[in-house]
């Protein structure tokens, strides 16, 4: 089981034809370096397809998901990043509204 303690979302879409190398420079210029135990997800410009890269430690990981129908919820191209929880994560992978749980979920007036 690879263990990650942050997951990182980069907002500007990459080409998913990029291999390992190039995603990891990605993260670089990106986030500033890749840290241990981090995880960094990109989406292509259509939001079908994510790459996920994780630094483990000792190396790197590289493993992409593609939607057969409809799109992954992805927040609009500005050159930030964000940072998810690990429930974000999990919704983002499934093609899920991750937006909307934690804080962004609250109901607080009628």
């Amino acid at each position: 089981m690879i263990r990650i303690d942050r997951i990182w979302l980069a907002v500007d879409p990459m080409d998913m034809r990029a291999g390992l190398d190039t995603t990891l420079a990605r993260v670089v210029r990106v986030f500033g370096a890749a840290h241990p135990h981090h995880a960094y997800v990109f989406a292509n410009r259509r939001a079908t397809r994510i790459k996920v890269l994780m630094h483990d430690g000792v190396g790197v990981w590289l493993a992409t998901r593609r939607l057969n129908q409809g799109r992954f919820v992805w927040p609009t191209p500005g050159g930030t990043h964000l940072t998810l929880t690990d429930e974000q994560a999990s919704a983002l992978v499934l093609g899920l509204p991750w937006q909307r749980l934690g804080d962004a979920g609250v109901i607080d007036c009628i």
